[in-house]
This record gives structure tokens, sequence and C-alpha cells, in this order.
């Protein structure tokens, strides 16, 4: 059964802005954005006085973080210094120049980002000393003085994992989780068009590349942003037996064929994939707002990275 066009948790148009904002602003302040088994207990800390360092910063988000801080993370410095006084913050997916460059304009000297600045998970940078980009990066963050901290690991093992809270908020998804499971959702029958249409409306999505038959009925989706690779997208689809699953990104010659083999075998089965940078800024605005309820007096700006591809 089609979903009826005037329901409010499923319309196709452009995305309310400001209504998105204004409830997820309330839900990280009540730590509540999923449903109850993924709320977090953790009380308001402000700090009293209007300057702030880094390492206060990163310290006050660890205290919500079990077992923090970790012996093995690549959550670490990319730039600058722990002891830096924050004159803004700017949060966001990637820490690109055009990211650097809107900092620089907001005044804004750390910036909190989800995935890697110099172009690999552990951001190792030795093979990358003599390469002009890399040098221009790094020159132009140390020139302004701003400090790149990267928040991926903390940031998926927070209660709620801070990702999926903002994804879920975004895409108006919160009463369709379902309990024991933050990626499996139960969605009034509708067909994949509908659920793509809905996912590129709520997340600003121009084009998405998927497997699967447009008229499919779809109700139980899976929901796996970012790019948790083939293993966990595998083992989940065989233990969820998900109508469709919607990942951020995956190997084509992985998930991909993995998806075409099982609807040649017969099973109804469609994957979208939504892109890696568009899947998990929602997680990144969260972690704007986290700050901003903590945080009062210091300007925090989430800055979108957007997605870098471009389709003809």
């Amino acid at each position: 059964m089609a979903i009826p066009k005037n329901n409010p948790t499923f319309l196709t148009s452009t995305t309310d802005r400001r209504t998105f904002i204004t409830s997820l602003t309330k839900a990280v302040g009540a730590s509540a954005l999923l449903a109850s088994p993924f709320v977090t207990n953790a009380g308001s800390l402000n700090f009293p006085q209007q300057s702030y360092t880094v390492k206060q910063i990163i310290d006050l988000f660890l205290k919500e973080i079990p077992e923090a801080p970790f012996d093995k993370t690549v959550d670490t410095l990319k730039s600058g210094s722990m002891d830096t006084k924050v004159t803004g913050i700017v949060t966001t997916m990637f820490a690109t120049v055009e990211v650097i460059r809107k900092a620089i304009d907001l005044k804004a000297n750390f910036i909190i980002a989800h995935e890697p600045t110099f172009y690999s998970h552990q951001d190792d940078t030795e093979w990358l000393q003599k390469d002009e980009v890399y040098q221009y990066k790094a020159n132009l963050l140390k020139q302004h003085n701003i400090t790149v901290w990267r928040n991926h690991d903390y940031l998926h093992t927070h209660k709620p994992d801070g990702v999926m809270a903002g994804l879920v908020a975004a895409l108006s998804w919160q009463k369709y989780v379902q309990s024991g499971s933050q990626a499996r959702f139960v969605l009034p029958a509708t067909s994949l068009k509908d659920v793509i249409s809905h996912v590129k409306s709520k997340l600003n999505i121009q084009m998405v590349r998927y497997v699967g038959d447009p008229t499919q009925s779809c109700q139980k989706v899976l929901l796996l942003p970012g790019a948790s690779g083939a293993r966990r997208h595998i083992a989940e689809i065989e233990k969820e037996k998900p109508d469709v699953v919607l990942v951020g990104e995956a190997q084509e010659w992985e998930t991909v064929e993995y998806v075409r083999d099982a609807r040649a075998k017969g099973d109804k089965l469609s994957l979208v994939l939504l892109g890696h940078a568009v899947s998990e800024e929602p997680g990144a605005e969260w972690m704007a707002s986290w700050l901003k309820s903590k945080f009062s007096g210091l300007k925090v700006t989430h800055v979108v990275s957007k997605n870098p591809l471009s389709f003809m």
C-alpha cells in the first residue's frame, strides 16, 4: 500500500531545515533523538566561563563516551594544539579547503570533522610530504592557527550514536526505529521509488545509484550510513532480511554484486547508495547542536562539506 500524499512523516517536498534544526537541538538537549534503548543519561555540564581551550571542549564530550579515551583511535588532532583558545567552532564531515576558508571567514579556529583530513583513514602524512595539495592545505591551517580534531570513533560510540541520531532525525524516522537495533526500521509499506524520493528530499541528494525494482514494495529498511564495508553490509542483510538497504557507499565489486546475485536468486532485496558525505552529514550537524547545548556564548557553525561528485 502506498503512503498517502498527506502523510507528514513521508513528504517528498524540500526539507524544512529550521524545523529539523529545532527538533534536533531539543533532542540533543534531552539526549533522546532515538528510542529509549539508545538514550544517554549524561546531564548538561555547561562551563561558566566564556573562554575555552580545545582540550576542555574535547574532554567534555569524552565524558559522555564509555571507556574514553580510547588507546587506539583515529580521533586525534590533525593540526593545531590542545591548548588553543577557541574563538569559534566549525563542525563538518570533511575539513576540505573550502570548509577551512569558511572557518577563516567566520573567525573560527577549531574544526571538528567526522572524516579524515589528509586522504587516508589514519591521516598518515609521511607519504604526502612533497605533495603540493597536502602542503597547501597543511600550510593554510598552520597560517591561520586552526586546530582540526577528527571526531569519528567517539561520535559513533556515543549513546545514542551521534551520526544515527542526526540521520534519523533528518529523515523523520524516529517512530519507525525498532527496539534492539538502531539500524532497522519498519515503515508503512511504500515503493522503492518513493523511499528514494524521500531520502533524496530530506538529505538534499541530487541523484542516487541503486539496485532493484522501483515498483518493489518496501517496508523493512536497513540503514547503514558511511562506509561500514561489505562484511557488515552482508552480515546485516542476512540477519535482518530487509526489503531495502540504504548505505553511504559500497565497493562496486562487493555489496553491489551480492545484492545483484541475491535478486537473481529470487530475493526481494534492493540497495541504495546515498553517498558517504551526505549520509553522515546529519551526524556532524548533531555534534554542532550538542556543542551549542553545552557551550553557551561560543559561536558554533555547521558547514556542509557536500558531495564532491557531480552528475552528468
